[in-house]
């Protein structure tokens, strides 16, 4: 893949923990979706929309950026599934057509928060359920000096709680953190009571998980549960492997020791193919 990677959305050519974060939330939303309408706004590559789509009556991806959206259309495809142009705060979908409205990692790539909630209230049915999470600014950002250049607005989690409730009836919140392409995600009340343990032969320590991103399923008419949970990266880190052991070999390759080897051994490899056809 030559692609060059911007870092502004997940594509399954480039892995780390962000893979398993995206990953574990459309695991999460698919627990829901089953027989449901679903929007997922900002739907990027659409490797999420195909997850669900797989569950769901039907999926519809909506992303801002048109060679985005074509190439979904082009990549993922199911009877159920579609790929639309369209803004967080212009959603190209019917009022109150939508059972449940999936949208991850969407709210810090703009300031029109406020318009976005509105938006997603304008297409949700009167029992729809938002699932959406955020990075908290406090822990993204403030803690660890990361300055990501495709975030216009991060929220910290009192700002993030207080937007949900202001739009929605019912609202439970709950915390993500990932790890050597694992990740958990937890309630708020228990997230702490969760250790990592650390260390090498000299020694061991363990710390508490920073809940790095905000996670809430909202409706109007029920308060819905998200039971605390992990993803195993485990599949991911043999993709990881592998990428890594075909990107080591391409090196090698064009290496000039390699190259002067080849032409060192080519002659034999072709006596060796001669004396094959004569004598077997």
């Amino acid at each position: 893949m030559n692609k060059k990677t911007t870092g502004e959305r997940l594509e399954f050519y480039n892995f780390s923990d962000v893979t398993v974060e995206h990953l574990h939330r459309y695991a999460i939303a698919n627990d829901f979706v089953k027989n449901k309408i679903v929007l997922d706004i900002a739907s990027g590559e659409g490797y999420g929309s195909y997850i669900l789509s797989k569950n769901a009556l039907g999926v519809i991806g909506v992303d801002i950026d048109k060679e985005t959206v074509l190439d979904a259309q082009k990549k993922y495809l199911n009877d159920n599934l579609t790929f639309k142009i369209g803004s967080a705060d212009n959603i190209p979908v019917d009022s109150e057509s939508i059972d449940i409205v999936v949208s991850f990692e969407t709210i810090e790539h703009h300031d029109k928060h406020e318009e976005m909630l509105l938006e997603i209230k304008r297409i949700l049915k009167p029992d729809g359920i938002l699932i959406m999470s955020s990075p908290d600014k406090k822990y993204y950002s403030d803690l660890t000096g990361q300055k990501n250049p495709f975030h216009v607005k991060e929220l910290y989690f009192d700002e993030f709680k207080n937007l949900v409730n202001s739009h929605f009836c019912f609202a439970n919140f709950s915390f993500q953190s990932s790890f050597n392409l694992s990740s958990f995600i937890g309630k708020i009340d228990t997230f702490y009571n969760h250790k990592i343990y650390s260390g090498d032969e000299n020694n061991v320590k363990s710390n508490s998980i920073p809940p790095v991103y905000n996670i809430v399923i909202a409706s109007d008419k029920k308060y819905y549960n998200i039971e605390n949970s992990f993803f195993n990266g485990n599949e991911i880190s043999n993709r990881v492997i592998k990428n890594l052991e075909v990107n080591l070999l391409r090196t090698v390759k064009k290496s000039t020791t390699f190259r002067v080897g080849s032409l060192v051994v080519y002659p034999f490899f072709i006596i060796k193919k001669t004396f094959k056809r004569i004598f077997v």
